[in-house]
This record gives C-alpha cells, structure tokens and sequence, in this order.
C-alpha cells in the first residue's frame, strides 16, 4: 500500500521555517555582552527541533549543519566560551544555509555542497577553539523567568495500521522505502505490534531512501476533515436553538400569567440545546491520536537500525479522540519519549539475552481516555532507570538533592534542563534538551508527565492533558471578593485542617502536615495582592493541588462550586500574569481568573521541608 507522505513533508516544511525564522529574530535581538542562558536555550532547541525533523526524512545535510549548530551553542549555554559577533554571523549564516537546503527539498532551487561545507567549518571551528579575549568570562547569566519555547513536531513517515510490519533491515543493502516495504509486508494477527530491526546479529547501515518532495498541494494544517454527520447535527442544532429563542422572545412579549413558568421552560430548553451544540461544535475538533501514532513506526525502524537494536512498536488505542490543537502539539515530546526509550531504555541485543529477555526490545504506545483526561503512555521492557547514576550525575551538577530522595525525587531530576546520563553526546541524545522539552510542553498544555521505572524491567512515561484547551472543568473558590477558577485536573483534595497542623519554619513560610507529608502552604490572596476574608487556615479551606513532581496546599476563603468554563486568552487581550493560565466570564458577567498550578508551584516552596526543623 503507497503511502501519501505529502501531508507529513509539508508539516515538516512549515515548521522548520518556523523555527528558523525564531532561530533568526532571536539571533539578530541578541546582545552579545549580555547574552542570558535562557536566550541560547532557545535557539539551541529550535535547532535541535529542526534536526530531529530533517533526520526523520533522511535529510543528512540538513542534519549535519543542525549538529554543529548545536555543539556550538552548547559550549555557549555551558560558560565554556563566550558569545562573539563572529560567532552570531556563523551561526545566521549556517541558519540562511539550512533554510536553503529546506526550500532545495521542496524542489526551490538547490545548494551549492562546497558552501555547505565552508559554512560547517567555520561553525565547527569556533566551536573547538576558545575565544582567547573571553576565555574567563562567566557563563551567561540565567534569565529571571525563561520562557519555554514550543518546540517543532517531528513528523515521521506513517503506516496505516498497527497489524502490518515493515520487516526487518537488511544488512546487506538499502533499506526499502516506506511503500515497498508496507506492500511487501506480511499480515500479522491484531494487537502483535510492529517489528522493527535486522537479525543475524550485523547491525544493518541503511543508505536514507530518497526524500519525496513536497506536492503542489500543500497540506494546510489548520484545516481538518469533518463528516457530513457532524455538520447535519451542528446544522439540527443550530435549529433548535433558533426556535427556541424566537419562544423565549414571543412568551417576554406576551404579558402572560404564567409568564414565568414558561420562561423558565423555555431557558431550561435553551440550556439543552447550548449544551448539545457546545459538544457538537467541540466533536469536531476532536481527531483520533492515531494521526500522530503513525509517525512512530518509521521514526522506530530507522532508530533501531542505527542503535543496532531490535524493537518492536506495539500501537493501543490508536482511535481514542483528543482536540485538534493537543494533536499538533503533542507530537514532539512523544518523540522524545520514545527515542529515549529505544536509546536508553531498550538494550542492545547481547545484553538482553545475557538478562534472560529476549532478543526484541518492546516499546508501546498506549492512548485512552480517564474521565476529562487523555492519558498516553510510552512503555518499554529495558533495563528501567539508574537510580544512582541519575543522583550522582545531579551532585555532579551541583543541582540540590534530598539526603534520602524518594524514587519520585530522583525521577523528577532527569527533566532538568541539560540534563543527561549518556557517556557521550550522539545525534541520538547526550545533550540533555529532549527531557526539558517534553516537561515545558506538556505542562504549557495544562498537563504533567509521571515516570514509574523498575530496575531490569522497563519504564513506563505517563503523560496527563485535557481532552481540550478551549473548555476547562474547574472549581470556582472565593478570596476576599475575588473569585477564581482551579483546574479540576490538578486538585488532589480539599479540606480544612486543625489548627496544630499547620507549622512555621523560620524564612521559609508555612507548611501543613497532610497524610504524613509537610506541603508548603501558599495564601491566594497574599499571592494576588488582596484581602482575604480569613485570616487562619482553619477558618479558610486547603486545596492541595498537584503538578508534575510537586504538591502544595493553597489557601483560599472558600469553595464555591464546580463549573465548565470557557477559556479566555489573557495573554491575548491583557499580558502574561504569573500564577495565572486564562480567564472566563461566569455567568454573572464578572471575570474569573483562572489559575495555573505549575506556576504556582513554580511561585512557592520549591520542596517541604523535612520534619526534624519544623516547630510550631
């Protein structure tokens, strides 16, 4: 069966040029005397973005120019050298030079090979040689408040269904294309995965097939195929709620008796019907995640070829819907997922069997739906996470590490940015980023990412998000006269706590023993600049909210109650506000804000304190 891989070439074109053209306005705003980390961050990981695409689609020039774009920034990020204006001419040059060999990929002209090279030496050369004048420079300073970029998806050739396998590689010649392979591919049973490997113990070499070009019609990404069901019932809808105003209009003009009973009929008609065409309207925007699945198995077979590893990918629940917006962004940091899964994760085929396993690695990719939430889960067989190598690496960075962490702790500490275990840096991983933008990702998207990992056995990554960014459950909570919305998705629970439960540390604040963890207590209302109606917390109420690895107890004045509210941009129509992710009107007409729990979190104690140095 041919595959169409126009659609993913033009997705890879578009936002490559994204991430160049922020790659160049972040170049030509930098201040070379006053660079901050956060700054070289950015442009680090939007040519990382751009490489990792350009590796999916066997375009080696592409990627080697990215590669030694990164080596460079990265010695930047580190302190190990200092920031020139030659420097930030290589690096726009090299920019101009990937934009060329994209639009050359297109069929837009073509690329002289010499200047390419030209270009990579003298990027390859300022990064291998200190600049002299600055050698003793400190590194660049950290930002205040870094901004997390959104990184590019990666799209991958895909195939049409989980059941059919690509066979295994070759060692003995060029790997076939995604169509030859799909057509000349043996049926398997449902639920047996794909396979993905060579055998015979010789890691094969594949030479990269050809890169389709991009079609004359290109892909429109905003656009999104709907079934004439769905339309007829937004249409049916639509109806409805027109009649059923031309009732309300009709019994307000009528001076009836029974006025209001029958607008009271009426608006609970209404009701219905705005709720039917809110879900209608949202249905449309759902599409199935197996629009991103099946980049997968392409992205698997070339990595296993390259590590020299068998692996088979297993799709479950590819059918399970989310909205449109999380399907395009979602994409990257489960490609991060499961390239540290295939890299770290699962082992080469000698070690598997010198551990009793079998000689093909399992990566799953597993979607469903639990309540208001998608939960999608990358798990591998491997050889799990290495506690100690991880706490040894951490004190290594001088990041702060508890005495004895819990495995939660530990886990946490692998997205911090730039962290990494691997011995050596690969175009594989090595250099820390693709942690750290899997994290500000999803949590950007209003989720968080668990890690559960045993020792021999296997990882499992969860990620959490809403079905949709448009419409949030919440609960509305009061503080003074302020009323404030708290996404459902991160409330643990609630409560009023006993006055001997709350302590106080000398300069670190409050915190409140709940369950036998000490949570550091955050007061809205000091947060937000206003005045609270109680004064303790128990007079007040506790919310324990949780996101990523950290939990805290915010105290508000009261719960007000529970609502699906309709998510307002405030960055939009306002500025960015810490602490904040929106606003909605309620129904009263008033503005509710509706409040982020990573930022909060990111605004409080950083962790609890142990229990030996708490006094009341």
């Amino acid at each position: 069966m041919d595959l169409d891989m126009s659609q993913f070439t033009a997705i890879f074109v578009e936002e490559a040029q994204e991430h160049l053209a922020a790659m160049e306005a972040q170049l030509l705003a930098i201040q070379v005397e006053a660079v901050t980390k956060a700054e070289l961050n950015e442009i680090f990981r939007a040519a990382h973005s751009i490489k990792g695409g350009s590796a999916t689609f066997g375009l080696g020039d592409v990627t080697g120019v990215a590669h030694e774009l990164e080596s460079l920034l990265d010695r930047l990020r580190n302190g190990e050298l200092a920031l020139t204006h030659e420097m930030v001419d290589a690096l726009l040059k090299a920019r101009d030079m990937i934009a060329q060999m994209i639009a050359a990929f297109e069929g837009k002209g073509s690329v002289d090979a010499g200047e390419v090279a030209r270009v990579c030496e003298v990027v390859r050369r300022l990064a291998a040689t200190p600049n002299s004048t600055h050698t003793a420079d400190p590194p660049p300073r950290e930002a205040a408040a870094p901004a997390p970029t959104a990184p590019m998806q990666l799209p991958a050739a895909a195939t049409t269904a989980t059941t059919a396998t690509t066979g295994a590689a070759s060692a003995a010649g060029p790997a076939p294309t995604p169509a030859a392979a799909a057509a000349a591919a043996p049926a398997l049973p449902p639920g047996e995965g794909v396979a993905f490997g060579f055998f015979d113990g010789a890691p094969a070499s594949p030479t990269p097939a050809a890169p389709s070009r991009a079609s004359n019609s290109s892909f429109e990404s905003s656009s999104i195929r709907v079934s004439v069901e769905k339309v007829d019932q937004i249409i049916n809808l639509v109806g409805e709620l027109v009649i059923t105003q031309a009732m309300l209009a009709q019994t307000a003009a009528s001076g009836d008796a029974r006025l209001q009973e029958r607008l009271s009929l009426s608006l609970a008609q209404l009701d219905r019907n705005t709720r039917d065409l809110q879900e209608a309207a949202m249905s449309i925007r759902m599409m199935p995640i197996s629009t991103v699945f099946n980049r997968f198995p392409r992205v698997v077979r070339d990595l296993a070829a390259r590590l020299g590893k068998q692996v088979e990918l297993r799709l479950i629940g590819e059918t399970t819907e989310l909205d449109k917006g999380l399907i395009e962004k979602i994409s990257d940091p489960l490609t991060h997922l499961v390239r540290n899964s295939l890299d770290h994760g699962i082992e080469t085929p000698a070690e598997r069997v010198a551990r009793g396993k079998g000689v093909m690695g399992l990566v799953t990719l597993m979607a469903s739906h639990q309540g208001g939430n998608i939960v999608i889960e990358v798990r591998d067989d491997g050889r799990g996470l290495d506690r100690e190598r991880i706490l040894a690496k951490a004190r290594e960075r001088g990041l702060a590490v508890p005495e004895n962490p819990h495995d939660v702790e530990v886990w946490g500490l692998i997205f911090e940015p730039g962290f990494s275990t691997a011995a050596e840096v690969t175009d594989v991983s090595g250099r820390g980023v693709g942690m750290d933008v899997v994290r500000s990702n999803i949590v950007a998207l209003g989720g968080r990412v668990e890690i559960h990992s045993e020792a021999g056995l296997g990882t499992c990554m969860t990620v959490r998000l809403p079905l949709t960014l448009a419409i949030l459950d919440g609960l509305s909570v009061s503080c003074g006269d302020e009323v404030f919305i708290l996404p459902l998705n991160n409330i643990v629970e609630s409560l009023r706590p006993s006055p001997d439960a709350v302590k106080t540390i000398t300069g670190r604040g409050r915190v409140v023993l709940i369950r036998g963890e000490y949570l550091p207590v955050v007061s809205l209302a000091e947060m937000m600049g206003l005045q609270g109606r109680e004064n303790t917390e128990s007079q007040g109420i506790l919310v324990v909210l949780e996101t990523g690895q950290r939990r805290l107890a915010l105290f508000v004045d009261a719960l007000l109650g529970q609502h699906q509210v309709v998510i307002k941009s405030l960055e939009r129509n306002f500025r960015k506000v810490s602490g904040v992710s929106g606003a909605t009107i309620m129904g009263d007409g008033r503005v509710a804000l509706i409040l982020d729990a990573a930022g909060l979190a990111r605004m409080a104690v950083p962790r609890a304190p142990e229990p030996s140095i708490v006094h009341a």
